[in-house]
């Protein structure tokens, strides 16, 4: 699909900056460009050029790149115009390309032309925001591994070997009273069951790659005065929040993102859960309650010096009961005691000190556990919770198929169903609205 009009957008990030980019793509780029430069361009080859307004007046001085479509990032024709990073001199430029013919670009709309003509698929197309949001080292190179369409392989992998099966069911369906080559009973459990090794494989992969995107939403729970707000410290590397001795400093929720074994860990330290004192602490108690329950873990902090309050007592009968939990045994330079990991049947303990850091990469470890992070390969791709879903819906699919081998109408339906849950991730089955919303978070000029 070539879309029949010409866009165009500034492709850098806002602000001051040494250069500044103007992308343009479709139909009218040629002729948009020799209006802007005075002269045609040559296909792939940088051209240092005066860009003129309507009058002949210079706008600014840069380089010119023509990239001629199929072989563009859209698929269609591109010009580039290189010029100096001022937001002034981009906007006039910009407004030159639209009074030439281009419109402005919607919100990932050049990403979106390049999933149209087949330049990318839906999952390389989410890698690209992906790339440039992502918040550590590892998240990037598995973005990166994505956007190379190493996701996209083996979701390939997955539909062709649901496609053979298929096509040998459905094939004695279609003409039972010619001599189709029947696949034994056997032999159809032996491939779905190959099939089905395989897309688990993908899905733990597609988990673990989902980690790495959204990270994991950490609270930090506790009575007063048990050194939240010093472990947030510690974990953060600088000084986020106030420390003090006095109970209730901590009156609103401090969010600090920290980067633990390459996955990104959103911690949120909370006000001290006990029965507020004013107004403004009842109001911070009650968010620390809140962001309790939305979180994927919670850290409840208490006091190793002295035995377990009432306090404490009535936190943990108030955290939610399926959330993963790790109590933090904090302040053992006062005890001494040394640090130590602790996994029992309910929770997992860690006594540490937060003001020495003795005991802190333990509870790194800890959380990376809890998560359900495993050390992986250097495949490893990155994934969206939309595709994590779609493998389970595939997988349930192919578990009631495993129920269904003696009825093959009902078996083919449900490898049909598994099929086109697999082809939602690529962009084969995927409705319009989905695509807004995907594209819509995307940069103006991507």
């Amino acid at each position: 699909m070539t879309a029949p009009d010409t866009i165009a957008a500034i492709a850098t990030a806002p602000g001051r900056s040494a250069i500044g980019i103007i992308r343009i793509s479709g139909p009218q780029v040629a002729a948009i460009a020799a209006g802007v430069v005075g002269r045609p361009l040559t296909a792939r080859r940088a051209v240092l050029a005066e860009f003129r307004d309507c009058d002949g007046a210079a706008i600014d001085r840069g380089l010119a790149l023509f990239f001629p479509g199929p072989g563009s990032y859209t698929g269609e024709d591109i010009v580039e115009l290189h010029g100096h990073g001022g937001s002034v001199v981009l906007r006039m430029l910009l407004e030159r390309c639209v009074a030439l013919g281009a419109r402005l670009a919607q919100p990932g709309e050049f990403t979106r032309r390049a999933f149209l003509n087949g330049k990318l698929d839906l999952a390389q197309a989410e890698s690209v925001i992906d790339l440039i949001d992502a918040t550590t080292t590892q998240a990037a190179r598995s973005a990166a591994r994505s956007l190379g369409g190493v996701f996209s392989n083996e979701i390939q992998s997955l539909m062709s070997s649901l496609v053979e099966l298929r096509a040998l069911v459905e094939a004695t369906l279609d003409f039972p009273e010619e001599e189709v080559d029947v696949v034994h009973g056997a032999d159809v459990e032996s491939r779905l069951k190959r099939v089905v090794q395989h897309l688990n494989a993908v899905l733990e992969a597609a988990r673990q790659g989902s980690l790495l995107r959204d990270g994991v939403q950490v609270v930090l729970a506790g009575a007063p005065n048990v050194g939240k707000s010093s472990l947030l410290n510690c974990l953060a590397g600088q000084d986020v929040a106030i420390v003090t001795d006095i109970p209730g400093t901590t009156r609103d929720t401090i969010r600090e993102a920290i980067d633990v074994g390459g996955v990104p860990m959103h911690i949120m330290d909370t006000a001290g859960l006990r029965d507020p004192q004013d107004r403004v602490e009842q109001l911070g108690v009650g968010r620390s309650w809140k962001a309790i329950e939305q979180a994927d873990a919670t850290l409840l902090v208490v006091d190793a010096t002295r035995s377990e309050t009432a306090a404490d007592v009535e936190i943990l009968k108030r955290l939610p009961p399926a959330q993963r939990r790790i109590r933090v045994m904090n302040k053992i330079d006062l005890i001494p005691r040394a640090p130590a990991l602790e996994r029992q049947a309910d929770e997992t303990r860690v006594w540490l000190s937060a003001k020495t850091g003795e005991g802190v990469n333990l509870l790194r470890d800890a959380l990376l556990e809890g998560a359900g992070w495993q050390e992986t390969s250097e495949n490893l791709f990155l994934a969206r919770a939309r595709h994590v879903e779609a493998l389970r819906r595939a997988r349930l699919h192919l578990t009631n198929a495993g129920w269904e081998l003696g009825r093959s109408e009902i078996f083919a339906e449900e490898l049909r169903l598994a099929h086109e849950a697999l082809g939602a991730i690529v962009g084969e089955y995927t409705p319009d609205d989905l695509l807004g919303e995907i594209f819509s978070r995307f940069c103006i000029g991507k």
